[in-house]
């Protein structure tokens, strides 16, 4: 979904959710966050800094150290979770087993539920695509910035040797 019409509803739709409340939570926070599900689904509390406003951990397919700073709205969302999944290791914990993240396939079938095509119209995954393409496209954020964002490995013409910008400040405006 790249209409912000068309992802305003998929957001209210989000929002009267009625399974889990670990499931809603990860569904709130995916459009926030821009990672990939599995990153979203095995974060753990000790990854999380309410001071910082971050969320760091390590991107294992790209082989690298990532922060995704925390809007006002991500924190109380995870605060509230804190409340229920917060003695455990995981954000997301799974719903049979709260030693285990919660499963692979939740958040699909969770869209699945509220009556979203995952073949036609968006995944969980489709978030990281929304996100890239609104904020190119209507919010004029430099590529750079946005692939920062998304956790992708951005090369330039002297590579991660001399590059070290992290742009977190302008992904915190993000």
């Amino acid at each position: 979904i790249i209409d912000p019409t068309a992802f305003g509803g998929l957001l209210r739709v989000i929002d009267g959710f009625q399974g889990s409340f670990v499931v809603l939570c990860a569904l709130k926070l995916a459009p926030l966050f821009f990672v990939r599900i599995g990153e979203l689904r095995c974060a753990k509390w000790s990854e999380i800094d309410f001071e910082a406003a971050e969320w760091r951990y390590f991107i294992t397919k790209t082989k690298q150290d990532h922060i995704v700073p925390l809007s006002t709205q991500a924190i109380y969302i995870l605060k509230e979770l804190q409340q229920v999944t917060g003695d455990f290791e995981y954000v997301f914990t799974g719903g049979r087993d709260t030693k285990r993240p919660m499963s692979d396939g939740a958040i699909n079938a969770a869209l699945r539920r509220m009556g979203v095509d995952t073949q036609k119209e968006t995944t969980g995954h489709g978030f990281r695509a929304t996100a890239r393409t609104m904020l190119h496209q209507r919010l004029g954020v430099e590529r750079a910035v946005s692939e920062h964002r998304l956790g992708h490995a951005v090369g330039d013409s002297f590579g991660r040797a001399y590059n070290r910008t992290l742009f977190l400040e302008q992904r915190r405006d993000m």
